[in-house]
């Protein structure tokens, strides 16, 4: 079992302790902290909390964090879109909903899962025993092309390739509101969100490069449909960058308006084309899939002129 302390701010006072715990530890959902404050292990001064109990600053809250349980991954035969396999790689066309890889709370049911069942013991182990083959991720609700690695020689050559930015990533979304330039690009730092470590954050000091080019598609009553193609890969780049310019994706529940629209369950952002040099044969291959059944609805009920109405507002 492990140990720590966290001093509340001023800034953090008079949050719930689960709030605050949850902000301050990015890989820690709200969820496991409330079985540590029902299980007794958040603290102040000896006396055990509960997820309702509000904080002063200054207190030091003392935290037990159970150590984790070893997780076995399992195949399972869920349905895969495969665009493209060779004896080195796949790409695939993941859809909205689906996690790339296990991790606590979420052990089974995603990618990674999908692959074992197809691929068996051909996939590379450079990320780890929980992310075979995956040398770059989507978000659980960001829908699109991803490419896995069937080896260790080619997950570092297609490594190699995203570090210093050769690999071609584009996208289309849509967000709210009509941009003031037709395309641009959007070049700032970003970083984890100096409060909500859950978030990130353009940064005016810190954080790392980001670049992000964008043109718009489509503009109708209230939205636009927006290519974007990113120079640079970090997370949530794509979200925080349309957030910053004051669009944010549409059915963001994170970086968008407090009401969201339920019907998009999460973000309407697809990764539609990716390019790289083919690890083995050294040829440029490029994959572009179709939108998918969603995004397509969403972009035919906005050019049909239809309300959008069936929204939820985000609850802390």
């Amino acid at each position: 079992m492990r140990q720590f302390q966290i001093e509340v701010t001023p800034e953090q006072e008079n949050q719930r302790v689960d709030v605050m715990l949850s902000a301050c530890l990015p890989d820690t959902t709200r969820s496991a902290v409330q079985k540590w404050l029902q299980a007794g292990l958040v603290c102040v001064q000896g006396k055990p909390l509960t997820k309702k109990s509000r904080l002063h600053a200054g207190d030091v809250v003392s935290v037990q964090v159970p150590d984790p349980q070893p997780m076995e991954l399992q195949p399972e035969n869920i349905p895969l879109t495969i665009v493209y396999e060779d004896d080195d790689l796949l790409v695939v066309d993941k859809p909205k909903g689906m996690v790339v890889h296990p991790a606590p709370g979420n052990p089974d049911h995603t990618l990674v899962n999908a692959l074992l069942y197809h691929c068996g013991d051909s996939l590379s182990g450079i990320n780890g025993v929980l992310r075979p083959g995956i040398v770059h991720r989507l978000d659980k609700d960001t829908s699109g092309l991803l490419m896995v690695a069937k080896n260790d020689f080619a997950h570092q050559k297609l490594a190699e390739q995203i570090a210093v930015h050769s690999f071609v990533r584009e996208y289309e979304t849509v967000v709210y509101g009509r941009l003031r330039d037709e395309e641009g690009c959007i070049r700032t730092q970003i970083g984890r969100h100096p409060v909500d470590r859950k978030k990130m954050a353009v940064l005016q000091t810190g954080g790392r490069e980001a670049i992000t080019h964008y043109r718009v598609l489509q503009t109708f009553q209230g939205f636009s449909h927006v290519r974007v193609k990113l120079e640079t890969g970090r997370t949530h780049q794509i979200r925080v960058h349309m957030a910053y310019l004051g669009h944010p994706v549409a059915g963001d529940p994170v970086y968008g308006p407090r009401k969201v629209i339920t019907k998009l369950n999460g973000q309407c952002l697809h990764a539609r084309k990716i390019g790289f040099i083919h690890p083995r044969s050294g040829d440029y291959i490029e994959f572009e899939g179709e939108l998918p059944a969603y995004f397509t609805a969403f972009l035919r009920s906005l050019g049909m002129g239809e309300p959008v109405v069936s929204e939820r507002e985000v609850q802390d």
